[in-house]
């Protein structure tokens, strides 16, 4: 299926310019243009899947948009429309970096659970509604079947705000490398893992090989640990689980940084990363197939998916050390 992609802009409320837009790259399923337009450099949307369910994909503490697009294309060819944004703020006081959207004021124990996490998508999903009523993707959104996905911090916004009570819309999550460990300096014990809204499909992957799970314990008033214990953890007891729809894939010999294509040394600071141990392109192509039958089994409601999924998920598989559902 062709993938074509345009760009817009989104405000966030309440955030002090310049630092209040957000730049968005919307992946979506083309069909090839008649001859008329293609001299109008018009790229019309392949209606045949639509309405197309949305993905809407966070990124890592500055970790550009491009280097995520190889799983926003492998997704856009199974029928989805993608969301990838970047947005420069101020993410901690004095900082300003490229963020997920984390509004730490929220995730105060006093606050947490009453109130969504995720600054950026309020202003994401107007846009969206915007985009269904006008463009290329006019009357093709299913805006009631709308998935959050990310990576590092952008994965535990996913996981956190995948909340029918505050976003209607939102029919799954996934992530890859986060956890919901409760940050010590804003009020959390020693140790703590914070419940997740449990109310709808979820996918936890992380990797083996993730220097950053082992080295951010200090964040968390940890010693550094195994690799995998915060994902693992946040699986058992962030859940309760019972659906048979929460799904934890430890992934053997992936890093932090395994779904991101290229990361930029200049800004991610790898050196506190472990190598990775498998081949990344392999590891990543896992990936998009896991994320995509999972979004196929439980969104596009294919029971054939959930039969592939099943099996590559247990099936003997040197890239996968583990698999649990709940």
């Amino acid at each position: 299926m062709t993938v074509r992609a345009f760009f817009e802009a989104a405000k966030v409320e309440g955030v002090q310019s310049p630092y209040d837009t957000i730049h968005l790259k919307i992946l979506y399923p083309a069909q090839i243009p008649d001859q008329l337009e293609k001299s109008r450099g018009i790229e019309p949307a392949n209606p045949e899947k639509a309405p197309f369910p949305v993905v809407i994909f966070f990124n890592g503490y500055n970790c550009d948009v491009q280097q995520y697009q190889w799983l926003a294309v492998k997704l856009a060819e199974r029928g989805l429309v993608v969301v990838l944004f970047n947005w420069i703020t101020e993410s901690l006081p004095g900082i300003i970096s490229l963020t997920p959207g984390i509004d730490l004021e929220k995730m105060k124990p006093t606050i947490y659970r009453t109130a969504p996490t995720a600054s950026a998508l309020p202003a994401l999903l107007t846009k969206l509604e915007q985009l269904q009523n006008q463009g290329v993707l006019a009357g093709m959104l299913d805006l009631q079947r709308i998935i959050l996905g990310g990576h590092s911090a952008g994965g535990r916004v996913s996981m956190e705000n995948a909340d029918p009570r505050f976003f209607p819309g939102v029919a799954a999550s996934f992530s890859y490398g986060a956890s919901s460990r409760g940050i010590l300096t804003i009020g959390y014990e020693p140790g703590t893992i914070l419940p997740l809204p449990d109310s709808l499909p979820l996918l936890l992957m992380g990797g083996t090989r993730d220097g950053f799970m082992v080295n951010s314990g200090e964040l968390y008033g940890v010693s550094p640990g195994d690799a995998t214990t915060p994902v693992i953890r946040t699986f058992q007891e962030a859940i309760t689980g019972g659906r048979n729809d929460s799904y934890l894939v430890i992934l053997e010999g992936a890093n932090h940084f395994s779904i991101v294509d290229e990361p930029d040394s200049t800004t991610v600071r790898p050196y506190l990363d472990l190598e990775a141990t498998q081949s990344q392109e392999n590891l990543r192509l896992l990936m998009s197939e896991i994320i995509g039958l999972f979004i196929d089994t439980y969104v596009h409601h294919q029971p054939e998916a959930s039969q592939e999924l099943e099996q590559l998920l247990t099936i003997a598989n040197p890239l996968i050390k583990s698999f649990e559902r709940k």
